[in-house]
């Protein structure tokens, strides 16, 4: 018993000794005045640095309520090869009135989620993680995306963001926000 734990401990420091080899946005202030009540609901993916789970998915969404212990519930869906896939996490924010949250899909391990740029009408946000490895252009309505794709694509590429990877997926029936 106690090797498979020193196994799982092993495997858990390697895991993030290899998260902090990627170039940190430790330097990357979040949003402030932010109002999470705002925020909350559905967001359409109009462009990301795709994470595994999101690997060749099309009409990607992320929903996130507000749950009575404070915590908020974020669940990611969308369509890979005709088919629905979903992920529940939980999030929470670091510090009232600020873009700066903490999101675990698999706990009790929490990552970074730290909104950097965010429309005043709360319309479009632009989302990394704690690496330069990840990044979301997110929209309440996929016909806004292309307003913002051009400012928050020169953001990360301001920010040193590898803006190649980028990946713009599906939002609605035959339509990309390329």
């Amino acid at each position: 018993m106690k090797s498979i734990f020193l196994i799982f401990a092993a495997g858990v420091c390697l895991f993030f000794t290899g998260c902090h080899r990627a170039e940190s946005t430790a330097d990357i202030p979040a949003v402030t005045s932010f109002e999470l009540e705002r925020y909350l609901g559905i967001w359409h993916e109009a462009a990301r640095m795709p994470h595994a789970f999101e690997r060749d998915m099309t009409h990607v969404t992320a929903e996130y309520r507000k749950q009575p212990d404070g915590t908020i519930q974020v669940l990611n869906r969308g369509i890979r090869k005709g088919k629905k896939k979903e992920v529940s996490g939980i999030a929470r924010q670091k510090v009232p009135g600020s873009g700066e949250l903490e999101v675990s899909f698999f706990r009790p391990f929490y990552g970074a989620y730290r909104i950097i740029a965010l429309a005043q009408d709360y319309s479009a946000a632009l989302v990394t993680s704690g690496t330069r490895d990840y990044a979301w252009i997110l929209v309440r309505e996929p016909r806004l995306a292309k307003k913002y794709l051009t400012e928050y694509t020169a953001l990360l590429k301001q920010r040193n963001f590898d803006t190649g990877k980028l990946v713009y997926p599906e939002m609605k029936t035959g339509e990309t926000q390329q």
